[in-house]
């Protein structure tokens, strides 16, 4: 190996050793106390100073509470908004106190609207009047806005029919901005609907919608909303269509949960309306979406064609606002250069089979003690052949004739076999089953499961049948040295008196046995991971002590189950001593077997492989899962799992507290804010007093 190459291992190494440490230390080191992280964020952005002390001023305070993502739904002036309820002295700066109050005010459950109430209440009286509300509404809401008529029976209805004679305390405040975008929405149809037939122009229907729930909508959903005349004929949109898009927006994160939820449960990962209407009903008491509510839903979703069968990822675009086309980008990326892609995919399988390799001799050293394939060799017919009475009298035998060193006889074959054996194993699966997934759902079907586990298996055996003759018979001479006071051989003489034909002697009892060993494991293990332990469900990451137990109960079964194949394949590879009975193939074992030792003969070792495959295979999957998360392959990050695309960056639970504060006062008006932001007159005063309507 070059200086080079040898240098750059060891950077590698280096790397990935401080990445443990990192995380080990993350986890034994208590985080910083939630009132030392607002102190670092406030002294990281006041930078005004007066008498000696430190302030936000409004751009300063916006830095401090906005997250630092993608703003293009929300912008980043509207945030200013939360600068005047944490300004409580009025005096346009947020001291440090004044800003420990408004982090502990975001904590409040119902921040939202507590924040909606302390911006409308401009006199800070506890109460909202009349001309409070109008006044700052018009202020914050651009006037080319569809207008909205405060003399309506509706706000009457809250604030009463003369001006002034009734005020709004909070929880009354709160049920009037919970109807107030109702409110919004059916006078803007109104108003829009010129003739009063009940319909309005694609435009118009994308007028409504942008002021009020354009926040919560992606590029890709504002530019298709005049498709929806599309659903119905007539070109045009009616009020119960407008109605039924407003309750999507409104209902969004219900839309998800049932989404989330019923893609999870589907055999392939994707549901049409019927799925989804279906599953939303029996999960809720009342039904939560009317067809035509679905209807929106997936023709958004399908692209125009609602009665196609989506995916999760389908979704992503009407579920969050900050969507943009990954399809287009992993496309983009794919598409790139064939020779580039073909050689990423052989340095990856380079990568998994070395990881492969590192992760099986560590679990079969951890367990090779257990394999010993004397029990499966005892000839319980022949006079004088029983050496052992069981597994435990086996082993008191080995360490009593061989010390403990007899556990271990055949180690070093074992360990230079595993490598390869296990890698091709884990490496093969792999690659089957990344082919086989849907790139959409990331799901693969149970059959294309036991065809990956099936592949691994089978192409495993040009390593293991060489391998697993050389320790069987290693491992069977050690008793025969004591018991026939013979020479012990080492592999190499085994090797050379087998020949290359030798070792693969009993090659079809191995296929029988390795082909359904992993064809049951390894979907087993997955299912395991996703089903029991609820591997990805909320983003879940499996424990250690998860991890383990799943790839050690897939064993149990596959263990057990192939024992027949294991016996026979034993026996075919275990050099025959005189009086033993000899076997002319596989067909040949199977039948003698039987006809002299009975049924029970063939699950002989049964219970000793699962003791021996449980944990070997527990704790090769571990340490190759362990492996890939620590060193990652270079340059070849994943591509983005389906989660992550319907997800922004995680950001500080502060910001994300101030963003969510927003809510309310955003379904007022989807601009609301950038005006007063754009604008140094005071709140409501470009509404004189004067105009409002005794």
């Amino acid at each position: 190996m070059s200086e080079s190459g040898s240098t750059s291992l060891a950077g590698s190494a280096a790397s990935a050793i401080s990445s443990v440490k990192n995380s080990v230390k993350s986890a034994v080191i208590v985080g910083e106390s939630e009132l030392q992280r607002w102190r670092r964020t406030f002294d990281t952005n006041a930078k005004t100073e007066v008498n000696g002390e430190r302030y936000l001023g409004r751009d300063q305070f916006v830095n401090a509470i906005a997250p630092s993502g993608d703003l293009s739904r929300i912008g980043r002036a509207q945030f200013a908004i939360l600068f005047r309820v944490a300004d409580s002295s009025r005096r346009g700066l947020v001291s440090w106190d004044d800003f420990v109050v408004f982090e502990t005010l975001l904590k409040r459950p119902d921040a939202d609207y507590w924040i909606a109430f302390q911006y409308f209440d401009v006199d800070r009286s506890g109460s909202i009047d009349f001309n409070e509300f109008k006044n700052v509404f018009m202020a914050n809401v651009d006037s080319t806005s569809i207008p909205f008529d405060f003399d309506c029976d509706w706000v009457k209805l809250y604030l009463g029919k003369k001006n002034g004679t009734h005020v709004l305390g909070y929880t009354e405040f709160t049920q009037l901005m919970k109807g107030f975008q109702g409110e919004r929405l059916r006078q803007a149809f109104k108003i829009l609907d010129k003739d009063q037939d009940g319909y309005i122009r694609p435009e118009q229907f994308k007028q409504i919608i942008l002021e009020i729930a354009g926040h919560k909508l992606s590029d890709a959903v504002i530019e298709r909303l005049p498709t929806l005349t599309t659903i119905s004929p007539g070109g045009r949109i009616s009020y119960s269509e407008v109605v039924a898009f407003h309750n999507v927006v409104r209902e969004m994160d219900m839309v998800e949960r049932v989404i989330r939820e019923a893609t999870a449960k589907s055999k392939d990962g994707r549901i049409d309306q019927s799925d989804f209407l279906d599953y939303s009903s029996a999960n809720s008491r009342y039904s939560l979406f009317t067809p035509m509510e679905a209807s929106i839903v997936f023709h958004f979703a399908g692209r125009g064609n609602p009665n196609a069968r989506l995916a999760l990822i389908d979704f992503a675009q009407l579920l969050n606002p900050r969507w943009r086309a990954p399809r287009e980008e992993l496309e983009a990326s794919t598409s790139a250069s064939t020779a580039k892609s073909f050689l990423h995919e052989v340095g990856r399988s380079i990568y998994n089979f070395g990881l492969g390799g590192i992760a099986g001799a560590f679990g079969a050293t951890i367990v090779y003690p257990i394999d010993l394939g004397i029990m499966q060799n005892q000839r319980t017919t022949v006079v004088g052949q029983l050496l052992y009475k069981n597994s435990m009298d086996c082993v008191q035998k080995v360490f009593r004739n061989e010390g403990i060193l007899g556990f271990y006889r055949g180690l070093g074959p074992q360990l230079i076999g595993v490598a390869p054996e296990k890698a091709i194993k884990l490496t093969v699966n792999d690659l089957v089953r990344g082919r086989a997934k849907d790139p959409e759902t990331g799901r693969i079907s149970l059959m294309w499961e036991l065809i990956a586990g099936g592949s691994a298996g089978g192409c495993q055996v040009i390593f293991t049948n060489p391998l697993e003759i050389v320790k069987i018979r290693l491992q069977v001479q050690g008793e025969a040295a004591k018991a026939e006071g013979a020479i012990p051989r080492g592999a190499v003489h085994i090797v050379r008196s087998l020949g290359l034909f030798g070792l693969y002697k009993g090659a079809s009892a191995c296929l029988l046995r390795d082909i359904p060993f992993s064809a049951i494991y390894f979907p087993a293990y997955s299912h395991l991971k996703k089903d029991v332990f609820q591997e990805g469900y909320h983003g879940k990451q499996l424990s250690f002590l998860e991890t383990l137990g799943a790839a050690a109960i897939a064993g149990m079964p596959a263990a057990y189950f192939t024992t027949p194949a294991d016996v026979v394949k034993t026996r075919l590879q275990v050099e025959a001593k005189k009086g033993q009975t000899t076997y002319k193939g596989m067909a040949d074992a199977f039948a003698k077997i039987y006809q002299e030792e009975g049924f029970r003969a063939f699950f002989k070792g049964g219970p000793a492989r699962i003791l021996r495959s449980s944990p070997q295979f527990g704790f090769t999957l571990l340490a190759y899962e362990y492996l890939q998360k620590f060193l990652p392959y270079p340059g070849g990050q994943q591509t983005k799992a389906v989660e992550t695309l319907l997800t922004s960056k995680p950001e500080d639970m502060s910001k994300i507290r101030a963003r969510n504060a927003l809510k309310i006062l955003l379904d007022v008006h989807g601009d609301f804010g950038r005006r007063a932001a754009g604008s140094s007159s005071p709140l409501g005063s470009s509404v004189p007093s004067s105009s409002i309507p005794a």
